[in-house]
């Protein structure tokens, strides 16, 4: 029985796809929010997660005083892009943040948010892995600004272990 307890998960963990996920926060006790996302990603994905280092960085795309915490997060999961960014959206709300735009559609300062930096293929045999390009108006992987973003690259990097 622990021979087919052992290959169900084997086979579980290798249908998945890998998510790349930034976790940013410039509001309230910063790395509480953080960890708290942290802890909520990890519970959704089975409790694995990596970690990158944290990176300071200041708002990009708007003025503000309150500086960002940025962590890279990378997570397996089976599921699908839409219904991951559904999900990563509502742990945002759960944690207390608001809307990231503001009425004319500019970026505002936020409690906690989680964006979709890449996403890999599930690994070949070789365990090898391609990176996942959606264009929709909902969703964009690479992520649009990734190129623009120290805060994205760093962790993605990292992350990678490029």
């Amino acid at each position: 029985m622990t021979q087919a307890i052992r290959h169900s998960f084997f086979i579980a963990r290798f249908n998945t796809m890998r998510y790349y996920l930034n976790i940013g926060s410039n509001l309230g006790d910063r790395w509480a929010h953080l960890y708290g996302a942290i802890v909520a990603l990890a519970a959704g994905a089975g409790g694995w997660c990596l970690l990158s280092d944290v990176v300071e960085s200041e708002p990009w795309g708007f003025e503000s005083d309150n500086g960002f915490l940025n962590l890279g997060v990378a997570i397996d999961t089976g599921r699908e892009p839409m219904d991951v960014l559904r999900w990563i959206q509502s742990i945002e709300r759960a944690l207390g943040s608001a809307a990231h735009r503001d009425a004319l559609g500019g970026y505002v300062d936020r409690v906690v948010d989680i964006d979709i930096m890449a996403i890999d293929s599930e690994p070949a045999p070789d365990g090898s892995r391609t990176e996942i390009v959606i264009d929709t108006e909902a969703l964009k992987t690479p992520h649009q600004h990734l190129a623009e973003r120290p805060f994205f690259l760093k962790p993605l990097r990292q992350l990678r272990g490029w």
